[in-house]
């Protein structure tokens, strides 16, 4: 994709809402990792098949900020609420290089 590592980012956020896979797949290199609280390191295929599914789990997600803090760093800052109820903010640090997602590390943030 051509465009700055957070309008990648942004794209991702938007295929990942609409669950649209076909679209986001193109985003993310093929040595792409994730990390989360319950995720250590796993790679685009455990990505896609586990973690990617989840938007039905949200009523809402809202991104609050999107700051490129590096050439290829940036910090998504969204705010989301589960089917489940309550409100929750997390932050997520992710690696854009040659226009495709090569690391996201995600670091939970408590109920709002």
């Amino acid at each position: 994709m051509n465009g700055s590592p957070a309008d990648v980012v942004e794209a991702a956020f938007r295929f990942y809402r609409a669950q649209d896979r076909e679209a986001a797949l193109p985003l993310y290199a093929d040595d792409f990792t994730f990390t989360s609280p319950r995720d250590d390191h796993i790679d685009r295929a455990a990505f896609f098949a586990r973690c990617f599914p989840t938007a039905d789990r949200m009523r809402e997600q809202r991104m609050l900020h999107l700051t490129e803090a590096g050439p290829e760093l940036v910090f998504a800052y969204y705010e989301y609420e589960p089917t489940t109820g309550g409100r929750y903010r997390n932050v997520e640090a992710i690696t854009v290089r040659d226009g495709l997602i090569r690391e996201v590390r995600v670091f939970f943030g408590g109920e709002v």
